[in-house]
């Protein structure tokens, strides 16, 4: 077992890796190539080096009190170590993604597959027939020798014709497909490369939609209840849970291309501490941090076009979901598909762009790690009154509680909605504090404006003690949908940065508790 997992994360961890081996054996006995024996005693001796490594530590700075001779420290990202990388090849990370969403469905066979089983059939019929063949009987053996090879010839070349005129059946239906697909996209004129690239993935979509029968029956349901926004959801779960549909396909495609060009980066441990890309630096740290921060720059606006690119494909699947909010709900199941197995890597490549900045974090956070929230400048009025506070509780302990939640989800959205939710339990807490200074008037007015929701996030970004923060919030930054950045979600994710920022420079003395 591995301690720095859940019970929960841990078990399933488990059961992909067994399904893994087991799909690489099967693999080794079917096709009884020596080589597949050498590439999965590889992969084993891979997996055993994930499991004995444990992964980095996201949170932070104990307490002296806690630490214990017996235990073992273990370095972190934040405090200058590491462990080795725990990154999987992205050949292995394709067929892992390939196997997790394979359906349940067995494969159909095609007329040379099932001629051959047929004939593996007869084989073994006509072995157990000899085998009960006296010494005196050889003319019998060698009639039955004959029929055998005759039926077994005459099934490869039945199979061979049915499969000759299936394959020019679909051919025949690709190019009417296509045909269909390009009247569609030829009306505006001469095709733009991206409108080709549209072109053929729409004549899949096609081609998909002939040989299954759920995209007709949803958009026949959608279409007697076009105002259903369950509906709408429901279809958007159902579109992603299908790994054999178009969409899903080139959405595991693009996975891999950016995971491969993480993996290289990431899967190794860079010891120098990771800095801000300004125009005043060296041409030797240039040189060292350039393809960092080149592949952040490069991922965030692929991740951007990406989104768009998946979109397009949905709405051209179904029609139907062309509205705001259907797009809203297409663009969160994009977001969530796409960036849950990857988010490790793209935290890892932003922790060490940000690696300076957290090592700040954990000095500040063992400087004030005591610190109360008056000496971060909130008014009295706006934390418990002495005593009046449950032993072994602190203010705003339930928004700290939240804020940790950040770094345990994969999902930037969700992410962002912990965020929001910090902020709200923040007015919550400072609301009930102020009635508890003030139990006999009615309050009139909100119990915090913005000039106090800093210094009391500040302290609560400090308690949370979690320097990955850091680089989580600046990954958010690029990541989340413009559109999401308007308003609420925006101004929290802003706050938050404002706060992170504030804190890091607690340890260098230029700035003060209460200023």
């Amino acid at each position: 077992t591995c301690k720095h997992f859940s019970l929960q994360e841990a078990y399933c961890e488990y059961l992909r890796i067994i399904h893994f081996l087991s799909y690489a054996l099967l693999e080794e006995a079917t096709s009884q190539s020596k080589n597949c024996v050498f590439q999965t005693n590889l992969f084993c001796a891979r997996v055993i080096s994930l499991i004995t490594v444990s992964p980095s530590d996201t949170s932070v700075v104990s307490s002296p009190k806690s630490s214990s001779p017996t235990k073992k420290h273990r370095r972190v990202l934040s405090d200058g170590g590491g462990p080795s990388s725990s990154f999987i090849p992205p050949e292995v990370f394709q067929q892992l993604q390939t196997l997790k969403l394979q359906d349940s469905g067995k494969k159909e066979l095609t007329p040379i597959e099932e001629a051959s089983r047929l004939n593996q059939k007869l084989k073994a019929n006509y072995e157990a027939r000899l085998a009960r063949l006296t010494p005196g009987q050889a003319y019998q053996k060698t009639s039955l020798t004959l029929s055998l090879q005759r039926q077994m010839m005459e099934n490869l070349v039945i199979a061979k014709a049915r499969q000759d005129a299936l394959q020019r059946k679909m051919e025949d239906r690709r190019l009417r497909l296509q045909e269909e697909a390009n009247r569609r996209f030829a009306a505006s004129g001469a095709m733009t490369a991206e409108e080709q690239e549209q072109r053929i993935l729409y004549t899949n979509v096609l081609e998909y939609e002939q040989d299954h029968d759920w995209p007709k029956l949803w958009k026949a349901k959608i279409k007697m209840n076009p105002d259903n926004m369950n509906l709408m959801s429901e279809l958007v779960s159902c579109l992603f849970s299908h790994s054999d549909h178009p969409v899903v396909k080139l959405l595991r495609k693009l996975q891999y291309c950016i995971y491969n060009e993480l993996y290289p980066i990431v899967s190794t441990s860079v010891q120098s501490p990771g800095v801000e890309f300004r125009p005043s630096l060296s041409s030797q740290n240039l040189q060292e941090q350039g393809p960092i921060h080149f592949t952040v720059l490069s991922l965030s606006f692929c991740v951007l076009c990406i989104s768009d690119q998946l979109l397009s494909l949905c709405l051209l699947s179904f029609e139907c979901l062309n509205t705001a909010t259907s797009k809203d709900l297409c663009l969160a199941s994009i977001e969530e598909a796409f960036f849950t197995p990857l988010w490790s890597a793209v935290m890892a490549l932003f922790r060490k762009v940000n690696r300076e900045r957290e090592q700040a974090f954990v000095a500040s956070v063992r400087l004030y790690r005591d610190a109360s929230p008056a000496d971060f400048g909130v008014p009295l009025k706006l934390f418990p009154p002495e005593g009046r506070s449950p032993q072994g509780s602190y203010p705003y302990q339930s928004a700290v509680q939240e804020l940790k939640l950040v770094i345990k989800d994969c999902c930037p959205q969700r992410k962002l909605d912990c965020i929001v939710r910090t902020l709200r339990l923040i007015c919550a807490c400072a609301e009930d504090y102020r009635c508890l200074h003030e139990a006999e008037s009615a309050p009139k007015t909100a119990a915090i404006g913005a000039d106090d929701l800093l210094p009391i996030l500040s302290f609560v970004a400090l308690r949370s003690q979690c320097p990955q923060l850091v680089s989580e919030c600046a990954a958010l930054e690029e990541f989340i949908h413009e559109g999401y950045l308007i308003g609420e979600e925006g101004y929290c994710l802003t706050s938050m940065q404002s706060a992170l920022s504030y804190v890091e420079t607690l340890h260098t003395g230029t700035s003060h508790l209460g200023t």
